[in-house]
């Protein structure tokens, strides 16, 4: 929401709350029960009622706005904002008649019943109405704050499902990158007359990665084993590459479960770690590791490669829209840490078990 709509919503109510006062003051006036004369009516009217009315509630209502929703309700701390609510009221009503008191007793503000003696005998009386004026003002501010929290919400869904969507679809035509087919395909090619068997194994693989890539990627959230399935097929065709059996190392701890993760949220690292490890005789060249666990899911990914070599970018996609598309999906809830040590080339991504 605009910020000048949401200062017009302000405005407004504190316009329409201004009205009401002087609507008070308006009855005060025509009573003339605390002063004779015209002028001192209206003037001891406006100024009881500004710190009697307007003191109270306006305190209440930004501790609301600012603290009591964002810090307690919004975080469903029900019983929590009912207290803190009342404190706030209460504490308003304090602030307003102490200084009710000191302005009348300093001789700023003449009271109400035309002298203030009888003011402390009524102070309990007193500060309970503010309370409940204080209170009443801060459901108000609970009202417009939850509003403007619900449009801004549902603004972030419509601009994070068109982003996200532009984001996956930008990580499938990486995925779909023609240099990995034509040299997954010409492995395969070769492997046929040598293997006829195993190259119709990894032909399946190939089929069943841009089945997945096509098709099971428009969800908003995929099951981890889909994923690790995905994982294991991808590096399955890159081991085609190379006669070294432990080139790679690949290892999921935990239990999967029916646990779901966004769809390809750990392949570009892995796709990294191929695309820049040069050396495919090395022993564990490469390292992938998936560990499970009750309200986390992390990867671990390493790869060697050489020093004199260029700069490792963080994925084929790039650092910057990674990253982008891990905030749009997880908001904040999410870790990555990306470390380059000598010739070793590490990526910690912790994401929650959704």
């Amino acid at each position: 929401m605009k910020k000048s709509f949401v200062v017009l919503l302000h405005i407004g109510f504190w316009a329409v709350y201004f009205l009401l006062v002087l609507i008070m003051v308006s009855l005060y006036y025509r009573s003339g029960l605390y002063a004779s004369s015209r002028e001192s009516r209206v003037m001891i009217a406006l100024q009881n009622i500004f710190l009697f009315a307007l003191t109270p509630s306006f305190i209440s209502f930004y501790l609301y706005y600012f603290l009591l929703f964002p810090k307690y309700l919004q975080q469903k701390k029900f019983f929590l904002s009912i207290i803190v609510g009342v404190l706030i009221s209460a504490g308003a009503a304090v602030i307003a008649y102490i200084l009710h008191r000191y302005l009348i007793e300093s001789g700023y503000v003449v009271d109400m019943d035309q002298g203030g003696k009888n003011g402390r005998s009524t102070a309990i009386r007193v500060i309970l109405i503010m309370t409940f004026i204080g209170s009443i003002c801060g459901a108000v501010a609970l009202v417009i704050k939850g509003f403007i929290t619900w449009f801004n919400e549902i603004k972030l869904r419509e601009i994070l499902r068109e982003k996200n969507h532009e984001m996956e679809m930008a990580l499938i035509k990486s995925q779909l990158d023609p240099h990995l087919l034509f040299n997954t395909i010409n492995n395969i090619d070769a492997l046929i007359l040598k293997d006829a068997v195993k190259a119709s194994g990894y032909l399946n693989r190939l089929s069943d990665i841009i089945r997945f890539v096509l098709y099971e990627t428009r969800a908003d959230k995929i099951l981890l084993s889909q994923e690790i399935e995905y994982i294991e097929k991808y590096i399955a065709l890159q081991k085609i590459r190379t006669a070294n059996e432990t080139y790679v190392h690949f290892e999921v701890t935990g239990s999967i479960g029916d646990k779901r993760v966004a769809p390809m949220v750990f392949i570009p690292f892995i796709e990294n770690a191929f695309k820049h490890t040069n050396n495919k005789k090395l022993e564990n060249a490469i390292s992938v590791n998936i560990f499970i666990k009750d309200e986390t899911i992390q990867l671990i990914c390493e790869n060697k490669y050489e020093a004199k070599s260029a700069k490792q970018p963080v994925g084929g996609l790039g650092n910057e829209l990674v990253q982008k598309r891990l905030d749009l999906i997880y908001a904040g809830r999410h870790t990555l840490e990306v470390n380059r040590n000598n010739e070793l080339y590490s990526v910690n991504l912790t994401i929650p078990n959704d």
